[in-house]
């Protein structure tokens, strides 16, 4: 976790791992070491306030920052050198937090172009339609806010409790009178893992959680895919219309292919990274496996993160469930397996990449 702050005139960088096991603070201190000049301080260890580790992990760092300005950026989010000028540049008197709207950056496999056609496409639709009825649409990848703004709604401490502590950030800043804004550029996840399986089990956290936040999304939300939709529609105007129900639901698929195309390359800002078939494989993989997510939402009894198992209650408050084997025993050989990981590549070209965008901001 990386917190930027007050990156106009003067800027720091505060690094943030959970625990000394952390394989990305040797990069970190070998990077700090090769850039003397740069205000940069690393932070070893959690504060626990609540069950959400990420809020844990921030805590200290947040109540360290020396300016009011602060960018919260996931370490697997690529830093572009415009992203900090474009989000400073919509922090206007009336906003209190600037959100980046979650795409990916181009990626290797057909599990990359997956989750590409689905943040461009469904949760960007989504995104900017509720942003447009100001409706709270905030995701933590990456965002900029007023840290006296946060402290008058009590602080980062507070939204422990939660695991969509973005949802709640965003509500306590929005009750202090302040404007939750979006960003013009997108937040380039960037994460090495592009495994199906694994980002259906980050969708399904989702489900289950807007599920427990907004329980009228439980019927609305099946409302809003194509095929569920489209079957409606299609019976509705065999019935009514008697036009052909598989005609008309072959036409609906169509013109909902042909605007998500239109809406990926809007968000792309150019040429598609993939080939038409290659949206067009991974488009009706989304639609297709978009109920399946829903009822696994509601069958669910608990949510993963990061490995950790937690139980989700009606509002938006999560309760950990501990799992057996949480030993520092357990966390130095895990220490030991991901020291030459991904994880730690990764860590060192955020750095970089932050670097250069505060260079060219300042």
């Amino acid at each position: 976790m990386i917190t930027i702050t007050d990156f106009c005139s003067q800027y720091e960088l505060l690094f943030s791992v959970p625990d000394d096991y952390d394989p990305a603070i040797l990069v970190v201190k070998s990077l700090i070491e090769s850039y003397p000049k740069v205000d940069a301080k690393l932070f070893i260890g959690a504060r626990d306030v609540g069950s959400n580790g990420k809020i844990n992990n921030m805590v200290r760092p947040y109540e360290a920052a020396k300016f009011n300005n602060i960018v919260i950026s996931d370490t697997g989010i690529k830093t572009t050198p415009t992203t900090l000028r474009e989000m400073v540049s919509c922090l206007k008197p009336d906003v209190g937090l600037v959100l980046q709207m979650p795409y990916c950056a181009p990626r290797k496999g057909f599990g990359a172009v997956y989750q590409q056609v689905y943040f461009g496409t469904m949760q960007a639709r989504n995104c900017l339609s509720a942003n447009a009825c100001n409706i709270n649409c905030s995701t933590g990848m990456s965002c900029l806010l007023r840290r006296e703004v946060l402290d008058q709604a009590g602080g980062l401490a507070p939204f422990g409790k939660y695991l969509a502590e973005d949802h709640f950030i965003a509500e306590g800043i929005r009750k202090q009178g302040y404007k939750v804004v979006l960003s013009t550029l997108p937040a380039l996840q960037n994460s090495g893992n592009c495994g199906i399986s694994d980002f259906h089990k980050r969708l399904v956290r989702w489900a289950k959680l807007r599920m427990t936040l907004l329980p009228t999304l439980i019927l609305l939300e099946p409302l809003g895919e194509s095929v569920i939709q489209g079957a409606a529609a299609s019976l509705a105007a065999g019935y009514l219309l008697d036009i052909s129900p598989l005609a008309f639901f072959i036409g609906h698929l169509l013109i909902w292919f042909l605007s998500d195309y239109i809406l990926l390359r809007i968000v792309q800002n150019g040429p598609l990274p993939f080939s038409k078939f290659e949206f067009l494989a991974a488009w009706l993989f989304r639609e297709t496996m978009a109920p399946y997510i829903l009822i696994q939402g509601h069958m669910t009894t608990h949510v993963m993160w990061r490995d950790r198992k937690y139980r989700v209650k009606w509002g938006g408050e999560v309760e950990r469930i501990p799992e057996l084997g949480e030993t520092i025993e357990d966390k130095v050989e895990k220490f030991s397996a991901d020291s030459g990981n991904v994880a730690t590549q990764r860590s060192s070209k955020k750095m970089v990449e932050v670097l250069n965008c505060v260079a060219v901001t300042s």
